[in-house]
């Protein structure tokens, strides 16, 4: 059984219904877990799905935010956690020291299906989906306004594109952090600033969502929205009338990681899920719905493909430094606050 909580309030279940509370009596003798996530709903809906039918009597009530949001929630709950597992979280904001400090290590079955690198040396996370920026561009837009399909983030410094840009805010997104991070790694913090700066002139407005920016150009709301591959793809494959762009500098990308919480009361139940996610099953429904799968098991969708994603993702990927992305986040995001956020 799934409920979802948002924002500390119980709301419908995802998998349909409504909940009054956390509900600890509907199935007998059920465990019952609380798990954060940044997923997004329409893809946490499916690995929920298909968690039940493997899992049936674990109950799982779900607080989902965007992935700034629960790290401040993380933080400000440090000292009376309120969940058992982190849950498809991204990398960056996991190895944060103050994170890291609330976890235990644990090594769920099947963990030789991830290789190494996606997994910390003392057990405390390991990563198995993850996501990379790429731009919607809606094809409509352009054509009406006579403006050039670009190719690159220096592209968008074109004063055509005044006003037509939009893209997540790093304080709140995760997408819109790895976009912000790659841009200073790849370019040097000087030069990285300022091109920021530049391209901030051009930019109709910062939006909360990772995927909403993709969402608006889709429905041409905007010519360019720079979002993730993801999202593009899924748009794409519902026909609206856009182009996915991965920027020709590489696209920035986030890894998302599991975890089990130190404090956790149900920790047999929590690593129950935590196996689980490392299941056949879930293996098959990550690469159903996710651009980047670290799991052995599965294979590329023909309708990722169709959509412009390379078969080799790691020829477009820019090498993300997470420490450095992770270490940084504060002054960057304060700084980024200081210039570009208003009221």
């Amino acid at each position: 059984m799934v409920n979802s909580l948002r924002s500390g309030l119980v709301r419908s279940s995802l998998l349909g219904g409504f909940v009054a509370a956390f509900a600890t009596a509907s199935v007998a003798h059920a465990d019952s877990i609380t798990v954060y996530t940044s997923y997004e709903e329409d893809e946490l809906s499916a690995f929920l799905e298909r968690m039940e039918d493997t899992l049936p009597d674990l109950e799982v009530n779900v607080l989902r935010l965007s992935t700034g949001d629960l790290h401040a929630r993380m933080l400000a709950e440090a000292d009376n956690p309120q969940h058992d597992v982190i849950w498809g979280w991204a990398l960056t904001s996991m190895v944060d020291p103050r994170i890291l400090d609330m976890l235990e290590p644990y090594a769920p079955k099947n963990i030789d299906r991830v290789p190494e690198r996606f997994r910390d040396p003392e057990e405390r996370w390991f990563a198995v989906t993850g996501y990379m920026g790429a731009f919607c561009v809606n094809n409509d837009v352009l054509e009406g306004k006579g403006l050039p399909m670009p190719s690159s983030w220096e592209d968008l410094l074109d004063p055509v594109y005044e006003g037509e840009i939009v893209m997540p805010n790093p304080a709140s997104s995760g997408t819109g952090y790895l976009q912000i991070a790659s841009l200073l790694q790849m370019k040097g913090e000087e030069e990285g600033w300022e091109f920021l700066r530049a391209l901030d002139k051009n930019m109709a407005q910062y939006i909360k969502s990772g995927s909403r920016p993709c969402n608006v150009a889709s429905q041409g709301e905007y010519a360019i929205g720079s979002s993730f591959a993801l999202r593009a793809i899924k748009n794409i494959n519902e026909g609206y009338p856009i182009t996915m762009v991965i920027p020709a500098e590489g696209a920035g990308n986030e890894l998302e990681a599991n975890a089990l919480m130190a404090s956790s009361e149900n920790k047999e139940a929590a690593k129950r899920f935590l196996d689980w996610t490392l299941s056949d099953a879930a293996v098959e429904e990550y690469y159903t719905w996710k651009e980047i799968v670290t799991v052995s098991g599965g294979q590329i969708p023909q309708s990722f493909l169709d959509a412009g994603l390379p078969e080799d993702i790691s020829s477009v990927m820019y090498d993300m430094d997470f420490s450095w992305s992770a270490e940084n986040r504060d002054r960057i995001l304060e700084q980024w606050q200081s210039e570009f956020e208003t009221e």
